[in-house]
C-alpha cells in the first residue's frame, strides 16, 4: 500500500543512459511499481531507451555511451531542471550517475563493471562512488568495488529478471537448439560463441539481441540465426535444449535468470556475479575459451540426462533467488529512508 512505504505523492526522477536490455526492463519495472505503490515517476533518458521501453512519463536526455562536453553539459542542465521538485533521483550506471544531480538524495545502482580498466573509468567510479547519497550495487563483486571507490553508503541490491511466461508456441528454430540471449556487445562474448561452433557440431544456433556487433557477427558466422530483438523470449527459453552465456563481464545476468527459472540446462563463464548467482544450477566454464565452451554446451547436448539433472538444479537455486517484489521493496524502502 502506499501509505505503507511512505511514498504517496513523492516525486522521483529516475535517469538511465542508453540501454536495450536489462538496465532498460529493470528501471520499467521500478517505474510501474513505484507509481503503483503511489509515487510519481518521471524517468529520463535517450529516445532511444524510450522507443524500447515506452516508459508512461518519459523526458528526453541525450545521456550517450561516452564522455562529451557539450551534449553531456546540455544534458547536465536538464537533469537539473527535471530534478528540481524531485524528492528523490535514482540513477541507473555509471554514466547516469555521474550526470544526475545531487540537488535531491541520490541513489545510484551500480549494474555494469568498466570492462577497460583505464584510469578514465577509475575516476569515473570514484566520482560517481563518492557523490552518491545510497549506492545499490546488483552483485557482490559491484558493492566492493564501489566501497573501494569510496561509496559512503553501498548496499547490494539483487535485480530480478522479468516474470515472462512462454505462450507454448514453438519458435520453429531445428534442435538440438542451442540458444544465447542479450545484447549484441563486446561484454556479452559472442565472438568466443562463434569460435566454439566448430565444437557444436550438429547444433542450431541461436541468438536473441540486437546491438551495434549485428553485421560483424552475421558476416562472420552466416549460419547462425542472428534473431534480433524479439517479444516470444520465453518461448525460445522454452524450445532451447541449452542456454549459454560466454560473457566477458555479468553482475546478475537477466539470462541467467530466466533460463534458470525456466529450468534450461546453462552453460555461463566465471566472471563477475555469476558463480555465485548459479551456484550449481549451471556449468561454469573460463570466459574466453571457445573449446571449452563447446565442450561444455556438447556434453549436455550428448547426455541429456546429465542436462536433465541440470535443469532441476537450476529451478531449486532459482527458487531461492530474490523477486521482482522484493527487489521493489528494497528500493522502495531505500526512499522512504532517506526521505525521513
Amino acid at each position: 500500500m502506499p501509505e505503507a512505504t511512505g511514498l504517496a505523492g513523492r516525486r522521483v526522477l529516475l535517469v538511465l543512459a542508453t540501454s536495450t536490455g536489462g538496465v532498460g526492463q529493470h528501471v520499467r519495472a521500478l517505474a510501474d511499481g513505484l507509481t503503483g505503490l503511489g509515487a510519481h515517476i518521471t524517468v529520463a533518458g535517450p529516445a532511444s531507451s524510450q522507443e524500447v521501453f515506452a516508459f508512461p512519463s518519459y523526458a528526453v536526455v541525450d545521456i550517450g555511451a561516452r564522455p562529451r562536453l557539450v551534449r553531456d553539459t546540455a544534458a547536465v542542465r536538464e537533469l537539473r531542471r527535471l530534478a528540481a521538485d524531485a524528492d528523490v533521483v535514482h540513477a541507473h550506471g555509471l554514466r547516469a550517475g555521474a550526470l544526475a544531480p545531487a540537488t535531491a538524495p541520490l541513489v545510484v545502482t551500480w549494474h555494469n563493471a568498466q570492462l577497460a580498466g583505464s584510469r578514465l573509468g577509475a575516476l569515473l567510479e570514484r566520482y560517481v562512488a563518492r557523490r552518491s547519497t545510497v549506492t545499490l550495487a546488483a552483485s557482490e563483486d559491484l558493492a566492493r568495488q564501489a566501497a573501494h571507490r569510496g561509496g559512503r553508503d553501498v548496499r547490494l541490491a539483487p535485480v530480478a529478471a522479468p516474470d515472462r511466461r512462454a505462450t507454448g508456441c514453438e519458435p520453429g528454430l531445428g534442435h538440438p537448439l542451442v540458444l544465447a540471449v542479450g545484447r549484441l556487445h563486446p561484454q556479452k562474448g559472442y565472438d568466443v560463441l562463434v569460435d566454439a561452433l566448430p565444437f557444436l557440431g550438429d547444433a542450431v544456433v541461436a541468438v536473441a539481441g540486437e546491438g551495434p556487433l549485428r553485421a560483424e557477427l552475421a558476416a562472420r558466422a552466416p549460419q547462425v540465426h542472428w534473431l534480433g530483438r524479439r517479444d516470444d523470449v520465453a518461448d525460445l527459453y522454452a524450445a532451447a535444449d541449452v542456454v549459454v552465456l560466454p560473457s566477458v563481464w555479468e553482475a546478475r545476468s537477466l539470462t541467467a535468470q530466466e533460463a534458470m527459472r525456466a529450468g534450461r540446462p546453462l552453460v555461463v563463464t566465471a566472471v563477475g556475479g555469476l558463480p555465485e548467482l548459479v551456484r550449481d544450477g549451471a556449468l561454469v566454464v573460463p570466459a574466453g575459451d571457445p573449446a571449452a565452451l563447446g565442450a561444455a554446451v556438447r556434453r549436455l547436448l550428448d547426455h541429456p540426462g546429465e542436462a536433465a539433472a541440470l535443469a532441476s538444479r537450476a529451478k531449486a537455486v532459482a527458487a531461492a533467488w530474490p523477486t521482482g517484489d522484493d527487489t521493489l521493496a528494497q528500493v522502495a524502502a531505500t526512499y522512504a529512508e532517506l526521505l525521513g
